[in-house]
């Protein structure tokens, strides 16, 4: 049996993708999250608890199907142990091929999975702290000060070790607001 399994992915947010190419594969049963989240889910399990000797579980990356290197080796663990084999269409991996990966394709494979998830749970935060008001970066110095190290600057009686001690401004911040 052909068995898809989909969640919301930065690139794929409401799963169209993954269910195009489910179609394309020739799926039996697709699983799809309702959620992005790592924690809770449910159809990862449902799919885990039916899944068979001979299954074979397509995913269009292997990010979706695991948030961690750890996370994917169990699963492929989990996945032999029932006679069941994993196809990662983005990849090029399928272990139904029974073919050997040289060493290069499978660091590549791991190298962009681990990117791929450092990047979404970024994006997952980033997005989290822009909903409670929060901004990513530096924070901005106050206008009265950059304001009176202009002003200072200008008046060529400071230095900029004395600008910066009196207001806070480094060299490099005051010469970015003389530019604008």
């Amino acid at each position: 049996m052909r068995i898809g399994y989909a969640r919301a992915i930065e690139e794929d947010l409401d799963c169209q993708k993954q269910r195009t190419l489910f179609e394309e594969f020739g799926c039996d049963v697709i699983h799809i999250e309702s959620h992005s989240s790592p924690k809770q889910r449910i159809e990862l399990e449902r799919m885990l608890e039916a899944v068979g000797p001979g299954d074979r579980i397509i995913v269009m990356k292997l990010h979706v199907l695991a948030d961690s290197t750890r996370q994917l080796v169990d699963l492929v663990e989990a996945l032999e142990e029932k006679s069941a084999f994993l196809h990662a269409v983005k990849e090029h991996i399928d272990t139904a091929k029974g073919t050997s990966f040289s060493f290069l394709e499978i660091a590549k494979s791991i190298a962009e999975f681990q990117s791929d998830s450092i990047s979404a749970k970024t994006k997952a935060g980033l997005s989290e702290a822009k909903q409670k008001g929060m901004h990513a970066g530096r924070p901005r110095k106050p206008d009265a000060n950059v304001k009176k190290a202009i002003e200072m600057y200008k008046s060529k009686s400071y230095s900029l070790a004395e600008i910066k001690e009196q207001t806070g401004i480094s060299k490099s911040t005051l010469y970015r607001y003389l530019e604008n």
